[in-house]
């Protein structure tokens, strides 16, 4: 698939062909737990919008997936590229104007203006949902991001066989499988969301 974000990137040829001298744990969102996540927690919302940098190869490869997945959901996915910093401001304001609410990516200029993202957002009463737990810490509703400790392990493993003598070309790289989730309870009681128990029952919690 070459939404996949190693092959966007060529840093592998495929999904199970790495690149000479290149492998490695990919931390690709779970796009689809994600969007699960969103239809559980928001039952009636219809769009989600996306911010993304248009020259983050990763970004791109996310938002396909994305869109691709959104409408076994039934979701409808609002994007708006930039290509920096200053122009963030502009794009939340045009997405706040369409979307029920923000999907994050694993975006660096998108998480590295977070607050300003959050600060909009908390105005408009629109929930964003992180891409991993930190971002839930910060302010974000919740997130089915990935599990970062699980992805440290097969790191490791991945190391551990390289340094015993096996060679790179035969090892592809991993895309992590297992997701965490997270939600800022403080959060969702300042939108007035009820988070469903079955899903506090299993997340990280934040206040």
């Amino acid at each position: 698939m070459l939404y996949l974000i190693p092959v966007k990137a060529n840093l592998a040829k495929s999904e199970t062909e790495p690149m000479d001298g290149i492998t490695g744990v990919s931390d690709q969102p779970p796009v689809e737990k994600q969007l699960e996540l969103i239809r559980k927690i928001l039952p009636d919302a219809k769009k989600i919008g996306i911010i993304y940098t248009t020259n983050e190869s990763n970004s791109q490869s996310t938002l396909n997936i994305y869109k691709e997945k959104a409408s076994e959901f039934g979701f409808e996915i609002i994007e708006k590229g930039i290509s920096n910093a200053s122009e963030i401001s502009q794009a939340i304001d045009i997405v706040l104007g369409q979307a029920d609410c923000i999907s994050n990516l694993t975006d660096n200029i998108v998480v590295n203006n977070l607050p300003v993202m959050l600060e909009k957002a908390n105005a408009a009463n629109i929930p964003i949902f992180g891409s991993e737990s930190r971002q839930v810490t910060g302010g974000c509703l919740a997130s089915a991001g990935v599990d970062y400790i699980e992805l440290g392990k097969k790191a490791g493993i991945m190391a551990s066989k390289i340094l015993k003598g096996e060679e790179i070309s035969t090892i592809p790289y991993e895309v992590i499988n297992q997701s965490e989730i997270a939600v800022n309870e403080e959060t969702a009681a300042n939108l007035n969301i009820v988070i469903p128990d079955d899903i506090l029952e299993n997340a990280e919690k934040s206040k």
